[in-house]
């Protein structure tokens, strides 16, 4: 059985139809790509499947008892609540039980209302609570933030003071306590680093249940899907398997389409020849013919299947104004702290003509900062830096800071090039798709993807020989991001830039720098080479700290706490048991008649009863952290 079957799905806004006769159905563990350009009508669709909009034509029909956990694209975004307390939402219900627990408890305390009525009331929901996990729902809550990165002074911290990629693993962690069959995430990697998406990738590997994605990260769907939907041209394709071996299937379903018409339009145009023919020759018999073949000629325009148009793309080409010398930059002793916070300190780095240099490193860590003091719009704390001979600068800036409020689009580009007229300027900005009244537009009310079309028009423009771009795919769909890594890789000049889409470096990277609080550390490549060499450096790293200790003492020491936790955890263990049978107990005496007509003895088990909850659960949380150095001693 289906966990969501679409079926002829259709959507249209004020009479402008987003999709239709959208339908395909997603089955136990299968994990979907969807992908399409923006405004295509994804994140529609998941509004549709949650109940929050309603289709024009058609449905979505989510599977019977299947708990669906949805990741919204700006995930936790409004609210004010504590980290902690954020995510303890998704206990809802439990928390609601609890206080109801405390109420009566309080009530029959001061001997107020229905005593009997009060007790089986209290009974009910003590099963209630303990048959949903209720006595453990804390603890696994604080379990999963600190599995998730969340450090405890992070708990107290309110969500709006949380970056992007904090409030996405927050929401994460709910959907991870939520119990859910089936997520649906919408665009999960935006404001992640790269280690931020690993470790979602690895999250996603693990689940047990069903997963539908909208994502622009194409290596992100290469690596987390099984299936693939794309929405285009109003329409619905989808093929199994993930994100590349959907585009060659794509490949070869256009190329069949292309020829099956081309056959379809030479047969049509042979019975068209043989009527016109056939009516020459102005017999009877001829006429005859010429009416039957009229027929089949209906009856194969009838069946005549049109090839959807291609989609209207970006086109853009970056011409330096003039060639570099063999030696663009060089980086010597940089160093840059904001206060107390050191980003990097003693930065080398060397960058030759027609490299295509990428800086990576964790969120935080100064890449833009970096890219900021290289532009002369920051100052670094120490170290120095030089262009070589005739470079000239293009930057692209993530934030879109480029572009001036109140502007219309037409007056961005014609400020900044008063030679050119308004059919040039007009000309331009059609290559990037702003056609017609699209021109006049306010800057201000442009979209993300918008903007930084703009801004890459504006790069195009520059004429430079060396492009700084700081993480120039954030607001691109896919489509988009495909003319972008053509239009670099035909660019005669030098790159360096900072992004966290994989795809995108593997596709351009010559050289890659990783950022760390204490320098830079090169690697030759792209990101594949990159994530290899990264890797047998981690495993090689724990051998060289080996040769520098006594490895034998170190293993007796390991082997000695390893022993001596497992005691603890086993001693641990068996207190659990043994609070379990004394609250099985409790709760048996509380439910019996006898106790429950004796209202002092039904305070005293109650407050009993508490105190040997709260226990166990003191004992489990020193369990988990147990079993925790436990795993880690064994991995070392």
């Amino acid at each position: 059985m289906s966990v969501v079957s679409i079926q002829n799905l259709k959507k249209d806004f004020g009479g402008k139809v987003l999709f239709e006769n959208v339908s395909f159905d997603v089955n136990p563990g299968d994990r979907v790509g969807l992908i399409g350009a923006n405004g295509t009508g994804k994140t529609t669709l998941f509004k549709i499947i949650t109940g929050e909009t309603e289709a024009s034509d058609g449905g979505a029909f989510v599977g019977k008892n299947i708990k669906v956990g949805y990741l919204e694209q700006h995930a936790c975004q409004g609210s004010v609540r504590t980290v902690y307390d954020e995510a303890l939402s998704i206990f809802q219900p439990l928390m609601e039980t609890e206080k109801q627990l405390e109420e009566i408890a309080c009530a029959l305390e001061d001997g107020s209302g229905d005593r009997d009525g009060l007790i089986e009331l209290q009974n009910r929901l003590n099963e209630q609570f303990q048959a949903s996990e209720g006595l453990t729902y804390r603890s696994r809550t604080r379990s999963a933030l600190l599995g998730l990165g969340f450090c405890e002074n992070d708990f107290s911290l309110t969500c709006d003071k949380l970056s992007g990629g904090q409030r996405s693993k927050l929401s994460m962690c709910k959907l991870l306590l939520s119990g859910s069959d089936l997520l649906l995430l919408d665009e999960p990697t935006n404001h992640l680093d790269i280690a931020g998406t690993e470790w979602l990738e690895n999250f996603l590997s693990g689940f047990k249940g069903t997963i539908i994605v909208i994502s622009h990260d194409r290596y992100f769907l290469d690596r987390v899907t099984n299936k693939t939907v794309e929405i285009s041209g109003r329409k619905s394709h989808w093929s199994k398997g993930n994100y590349s071996a959907y585009l060659k299937l794509k490949e070869e379903r256009l190329e069949s389409e292309r020829r099956q018409y081309e056959n379809q339009i030479a047969e049509i145009k042979r019975i068209e020849g043989i009527i016109e023919q056939q009516r020459s020759f102005a017999r009877e018999r001829n006429f005859i013919t010429a009416e039957s073949k009229r027929k089949m000629l209906e009856k194969k325009k009838a069946e005549l299947v049109v090839p959807d148009p291609p989609l209207s793309k970006m086109r853009m080409k970056f011409t330096p104004e003039c060639e570099t010398g063999n030696d663009v930059l060089f980086v010597k002793g940089l160093s840059k702290s904001f206060g107390e916070k050191r980003l990097f300190s003693s930065a080398d780095m060397e960058v030759y003509k027609n490299e295509r240099v990428f800086v990576l490193g964790s969120n935080g860590c100064g890449k833009t900062t970096l890219l900021r003091i290289l532009t002369r719009q920051q100052k670094a704390d120490d170290g120095s830096f030089s262009f070589g001979a005739n470079v000239k600068i293009g930057y692209f800036d993530q934030s879109l800071e480029s572009l001036k409020g109140g502007k219309t689009v037409i007056d961005e580009i014609w400020d900044e090039h008063r030679s050119f007229n308004e059919t040039t300027v007009r000309s331009y900005l059609a290559l990037f798709l702003f056609r017609g009244d699209d021109v006049f537009k306010n800057v201000d009310s442009l979209s993300g993807g918008e903007k930084a079309k703009l801004c890459l028009l504006k790069l195009m423009l520059s004429g430079a020989n060396v492009l700084l771009l700081d993480e120039p795919t954030n607001h691109l769909d896919i489509p988009s991001r495909e003319i972008l890594e053509a239009a670099l890789s035909d660019f005669d000049g030098t790159i360096i830039a900072v992004s966290h889409d994989r795809y995108f470096i593997n596709k351009l990277s010559t050289k890659i720098y990783r950022m760390t609080p204490d320098g830079f550390e090169k690697f030759d490549g792209d990101y594949n080479d990159y994530a290899q060499f990264a890797l047998a450096q981690a495993k090689e790293k724990p051998k060289k700290a080996e040769q520098k200790v006594n490895l034998y003492k170190l293993r007796k020491e390991r082997e000695s706490e390893i022993n001596r936790l497992k005691g603890k955890i086993s001693r641990t263990e068996a207190e659990i048991e043994r609070l379990d049978g004394e609250i099985a107990d409790l709760n048996g005496m509380l439910s019996t008649p006898e106790v429950s007509a004796d209202y002092e003895k039904v305070i005293a088990l109650t407050k009993e009863l508490e105190e040997l909850t709260d226990k166990q659960l003191e004992i489990m949380d020193e369990w988990e952290q147990m079993n925790s150095r436990l795993a880690e001693l064994k991995e070392i």
